[in-house]
């Protein structure tokens, strides 16, 4: 008899593509969160849904100042699909009421609230049921152009200013996780993630969101040439020098990682609305992406040796800045849902 297909990971989609580079002047429409629930739930391959979302703390999606009662009710909404929701993404950018992690006592006081605000209602989620895992997401809400104008201070102010988010989250019950992306100040270069992450020393509660779009351009030395992994004018098929390049990537990051995002780039830089400079995620099959996605997820999904880490209770597909025309498609789930799905059969477990 065959062995059982693997059921964890669990998978999940991202609810914020329906927020993030939309809604401001000249950019498309946000797409509801009801809306992205029901796509979210009908996508279907071979019997295999979806099993949750993970959520933007961020109205019109999710109010980052909503009342037990609202919370009740996004619970409830959740449920109701079938689905439950993971990790969630706290608004600690100045657009969205945060402030920058490396910035004035104000705005850094301004960040850490969100955090506070993030947790707490990471928190409740749990104790209504409909939250079984998952971590709470942070960057460091600021420009590498902004930060490289004292590299070694701002760092040490973010590292600050993430270890007093860290004391919050400990006290909610949670876990932070940066997510590491070439717009960040400070987390723009895997070498600057690790330094960060080292200098925070709040290892359990500040870990790596890895963002497979994210980390790959990582790779190309975009904001940070010097840390270039990739030769320059290499051949993009040449695939044993690409796996030497991730490789590298993840031995360094893969222990501090405590969240995982599945996707698909290109390897160019662009971006939509207030979200620019930095990699756009592209659909599973577009012929332009760069990755083997079930492949190269076993270089976070696996340690070392090759065996199975077993550390995530769920992995998320993220799709920001995709046309709505193009998520208002069962299809474009659909496919990627087909492509979690390959992901778990290959580096995921049974239990």
């Amino acid at each position: 008899m065959s062995a059982p297909r693997n059921n964890f990971p669990k998978l999940h989609n991202a609810s914020w593509p329906g927020v993030v580079g939309k809604g401001s002047p000249g950019a498309e429409p946000i797409i509801e969160l009801d809306q992205m629930l029901a796509l979210t739930a009908a996508a279907e391959v071979d019997g295999v849904k979806f099993d949750g979302v993970d959520v933007f703390l961020f109205a019109p999606h999710v109010d980052i100042d909503s009342s037990d009662d609202d919370l009740k009710r996004l619970a409830d909404r959740v449920l109701k699909h079938n689905l439950v929701i993971g990790s969630v993404v706290a608004p600690v950018w100045p657009p969205t009421g945060g402030g920058s992690a490396m910035g004035s006592e104000a705005e850094r006081d301004q960040f850490v609230e969100q955090v506070r605000k993030g947790c707490r209602i990471a928190s409740r989620l749990r104790e209504l049921g409909v939250r079984p895992y998952g971590i709470v997401r942070i960057d460091s809400a600021c420009s590498p152009s902004d930060w490289v104008k004292d590299p070694e201070g701002n760092q040490k102010k973010i590292a600050h200013t993430f270890r007093r988010a860290a004391d919050i989250a400990e006290d909610h019950g949670e876990r932070l996780a940066a997510e590491g992306e070439i717009c960040w100040g400070g987390m723009h270069s895997w070498r600057r993630m690790v330094q960060l992450l080292e200098m925070t020393d709040r290892p359990g509660l500040v870990g790596f969101q890895a963002d497979m779009a994210h980390t790959l351009l990582y790779t190309l030395g975009y904001n940070a040439p010097e840390d270039r992994i990739l030769p320059e004018n290499w051949n993009w098929s040449d695939a044993d020098t690409l796996d030497r390049s991730l490789a590298t990537l993840t031995a360094a990051l893969r222990p501090w990682t405590i969240d995982f995002h599945v996707a698909q780039n290109d390897a160019t830089v662009k971006g939509s609305g207030s979200h620019d400079k930095t990699g756009k995620h592209c659909l599973p099959n577009d012929p332009n992406g760069k990755l083997s996605i079930a492949k190269h997820a076993g270089h976070w999904l696996r340690d070392s040796y090759g065996n199975p880490l077993q550390k995530y209770q769920h992995i998320c597909w993220d799709g920001c800045m995709f046309p709505n025309d193009v998520m208002m498609l069962p299809s474009t789930w659909n496919s990627i849902l087909k492509e979690m799905i390959a992901v778990r059969d290959a580096h995921g477990w049974h239990a």
